[in-house]
């Protein structure tokens, strides 16, 4: 066995396509790769999703690591399997049973497809109704909440055999910013962070075998560097004072915030002096190359240390052999009784506002829906129109109105003719002031929750549009169905 030190046992890395090429392959072998990240771009049929695994098994070999962001909602990749409600969905039945049941189904399909780490679940504490990232991927807006229903997700997850990863430390759940675009800013002392964001990693950090850094600046611990780069947040914060001793891996160095002001080789570099274990480098191979050689320039210049690459590397050797990269069977029945779990989850999780009642069967009504949602690259693309229609198949007088942006909708955008007004949004962004004067008459929230604050109408949330949220709220719509849950963010 090779016991020498390779940069590439560091370092996890995306790929091309939905198999595995030979350039990559050798690339992946040639390198000592530790680590494959895996996208929708990557994810085919399931037999094609299964040869992949097993191909990335043998190229990067036993303690190979496969990751993927399977949090549930609308940050789904592998979408054959059965697909989890968002973690907000889950704050709203408020039931850890529950939660645990979604995790281990969760695992149990992530397990099936060769993949052995989650980037999830999500432990950001979501008080910020503006946050245009978090949103319904949190629990909730309760520190008790997140804490209690994050760690029953995980016993699931992790008696399955699929490590989680939580993130993103410390905190970003109150942040105007999106940090795939920009560098956003918490400004809050340490002492704030402790009564509030702090607590789920805290008193999770015994258990999560792995940790996932967030892209932001707390400038009151380190005005200089976002999270995953500081060594006040990493290395004292995280290591010394919470004494987490699991995997640290950083968020995309690919994304904006990073990227933009430190680029690959500096970030990478970086994060492993503030006390990371793996950098995650997306791109092309050459990209990849330039972590890779920043490493191996690191520990040959002494600007990083032999001892704590080392330290990493037995961190993630720890990491793959607890939850080893195999394949496992999904009996049909399991896998039906687990789609089962979903659905029912989701329906559970339906939260009417402001007396919100399902449309009389024979009225007329007019559907106003976004034309189309592409993906941002975190969560995928948004409910199509036809999916949308599909929802008032058995309403005999249904008149679709296409915008081009929900969130620029006008008041005149939408008539007031005796139609029954219902919008069905699609995306996730909150919607502009005007809106508010449209003449909505019934709010179908089934994205962000907090678009409900824009618009003063009669709403029913879904806290996302999976296959199983989109059959709970077709049955609402049908009247076969309550919609009884309370939102587990202030939403009044």
């Amino acid at each position: 066995m090779d016991n020498a030190f390779h940069p590439g046992q560091l370092v996890m890395v995306d790929i091309p396509g939905t198999s595995l090429d030979a350039d990559t392959a050798e690339f992946l072998r040639a390198n000592k790769i530790r680590a494959v990240c895996l996208f929708r771009k990557n994810l085919g049929s399931e037999d094609e999703i299964r040869q992949l695994t097993r191909d990335l098994r043998a190229a990067m070999g036993e303690r190979a690591l496969i990751g993927i962001d399977q949090e549930g909602g609308s940050v789904i990749r592998a979408l054959s399997v059965p697909q989890a409600p968002a973690a907000m969905a889950l704050g709203a039945i408020d039931d850890e049973a529950t939660a645990e049941a979604v995790g281990a189904a969760v695992a149990r399909g992530l397990r099936f497809l060769g993949i052995n780490w989650n980037f999830a679940p999500v432990l950001d504490i979501n008080n910020n109704p503006a946050n245009p990232v978090i949103g319904e991927r949190s629990f909730g807006e309760d520190a008790e909440r997140v804490t209690r229903l994050a760690h029953a997700w995980m016993r699931g997850s992790l008696r399955e055999g699929v490590a989680c990863c939580v993130k993103h430390f410390p905190g970003h759940g109150d942040t105007h910013v999106d940090s795939h675009h920009a560098l956003p800013t918490v400004d809050k002392t340490l002492e704030a962070l402790e009564a509030l964001e702090l607590k789920p990693f805290r008193a999770l950090a015994q258990v999560a075998p792995a940790m996932m850094t967030a892209h932001i600046v707390y400038p009151q611990i380190d005005p200089e560097h976002p999270a995953t780069l500081s060594k006040p947040i990493l290395g004292e914060l995280l290591r010394k004072s919470i004494g987490y001793q699991g995997v640290v891996i950083t968020d995309a160095l690919m994304m904006k915030a990073v990227f933009d002001r430190f680029g690959y080789a500096r970030a990478s570099v970086l994060a492993l002096q503030a006390g990371a274990d793996m950098p995650l480098a997306q791109g092309s191979k050459e990209e990849q190359k330039v972590v890779l050689e920043a490493i191996a320039n690191g520990l040959a210049d002494g600007s990083l240390s032999q001892e704590a690459l080392l330290t990493a590397r037995v961190r993630l050797d720890t990491l793959a052999e607890a939850y080893p990269l195999t394949q496992t069977a999904y009996a049909a029945e399991q896998r039906a009784a687990d789609d089962a779990l979903m659905h029912a989850t989701w329906a559970r999780a339906l939260c009417a506002l402001g007396g919100a009642k399902a449309p009389a069967p024979g009225r007329a009504l007019r559907v106003i829906t976004q034309a189309s949602v592409i993906s941002d690259g975190v969560s995928e693309a948004g409910l199509p129109v036809e999916r949308v229609q599909a929802l008032f198949a058995s309403f005999a007088d249904v008149e679709l109105l296409q915008l081009p942006s929900l969130t620029q909708m006008q008041p005149g955008d939408v008539p007031r003719d005796g139609r029954l007004n219902v919008l069905v949004s699609n995306q996730r962004k909150r919607y502009a002031k005007a809106a508010g004067g449209a003449a909505i008459d019934l709010h179908l929230a089934i994205w962000n929750p907090f678009q409900v604050l824009d618009l003063p109408v009669p709403a029913v949330i879904t806290w996302g549009y999976a296959d199983g949220a989109m059959a709970a709220l077709k049955a609402w719509l049908e009247g076969r169905a309550e919609a009884n849950a309370q939102a587990p963010v202030t939403l009044n």
